[in-house]
């Protein structure tokens, strides 16, 4: 019964640590629903843990701990997947920054050099 109550406890802790705002996740809304089924399933499992070998049998799987390593290895591609992609986001980011950078820098010392020049003649 006290592993029921830590558990329910520490998943309603990782749910709220998970949904608090980024202010930069474009799809914090969609994040924030998958979150909260994920924290009912993950706690009707934990009360009720013949639920999930009920729920494993009803898709053909033959035990619940087999149908939760399934989901969890789902889940963990799918965050490598969306982890790989934003990774890439950010590096073209960075790149067109850098150029941008360097290219302003190029253009004052350009502008630099012109006035030395203009002064000089």
């Amino acid at each position: 019964m006290w592993i029921q109550i830590i558990l329910v406890i520490g998943v309603i802790a990782v749910g709220l640590f998970f949904t608090r705002p980024t202010g930069s996740d474009s799809h914090l809304a969609l994040r924030r629903l998958f979150l909260g089924a994920f924290i009912v399933v993950a706690i009707l499992s934990i009360l009720f843990p013949s639920w999930l070998t009920w729920a494993a049998n009803f898709v053909g799987v033959g035990r619940g701990a087999d149908l939760l390593l399934y989901a969890l290895v789902l889940a963990f591609l799918v965050f490598v997947s969306t982890t790989y992609r934003r990774n890439v986001q950010v590096n073209r980011r960075i790149t067109k920054l850098a150029r941008q950078i360097t290219l302003a820098h190029a253009a004052v010392e350009d502008a630099e050099l012109n006035r030395k020049r203009d002064g000089e003649s």
